[in-house]
């Protein structure tokens, strides 16, 4: 299915989510897969072609960081949130995790809805470069998830920053949408 504008696509997305569906939406600064976590792990690597030990990072509320983590996180990190940031953690169960808080409205009203976290990726195939075009991405991918929310081209085209937090000195990942200088935090 394809939705194209900004229109109120909230119903169409939790529906398709609550069925263990794959979207593919404007996520903060680019476009994005996601799924609910953990039933549309399986689908996700599929389309994507991914290895099943590079795990996907999860969008959640601000409220729910420690369902996910022990570490103490930090204000300077909490008062940014919502963001383009990525956090990797360690993680209850002992594995790596990578957790965000979106500053998307729309994402914070899914969350809300379904009370449950998103896996969200980048629109590409593993290994490859992101795809950022709207008919790249409906070319590529909009027949293979169950929905595609089309709101044409989006102009940023960067990814969150990923930091990770799971051990000092902290480590940038990946440079992105969010500024910050690792070096005034380790």
């Amino acid at each position: 299915m394809l939705i194209t504008g900004k229109n109120d696509s909230v119903p169409d997305i939790l529906k398709i989510l609550n069925n263990s569906g794959i979207v593919i939406m404007p996520c903060d600064t680019i476009y994005g897969i996601v799924g609910v976590a953990p039933d549309s792990e399986n689908k996700i690597r599929t389309l994507k072609g991914r290895a099943e030990e590079k795990p996907f990072l999860l969008l959640i509320k601000k409220e729910w960081v420690y369902r996910f983590t022990k570490i103490e996180i930090g204000s300077y990190f909490l008062n940014l949130w919502p963001a383009p940031l990525t956090l990797i953690v360690p993680g209850l169960d002992g594995y790596s995790k990578a957790i965000r808080v979106p500053d998307d409205n729309r994402l914070q009203n899914i969350l809300s809805e379904l009370n449950k976290p998103l896996y969200s990726t980048s629109v590409n195939r593993s290994g490859y470069k992101n795809l950022s075009k709207s008919d790249d991405i409906e070319k590529e991918f909009g027949s293979k998830v169950d929905l595609f929310v089309n709101e044409g081209d989006l102009n940023s085209g960067l990814p969150s920053t990923i930091i990770d937090i799971s051990k000092k000195p902290y480590k940038m990942v990946r440079e992105g949408a969010c500024s910050i200088d690792i070096s005034m935090l380790s």
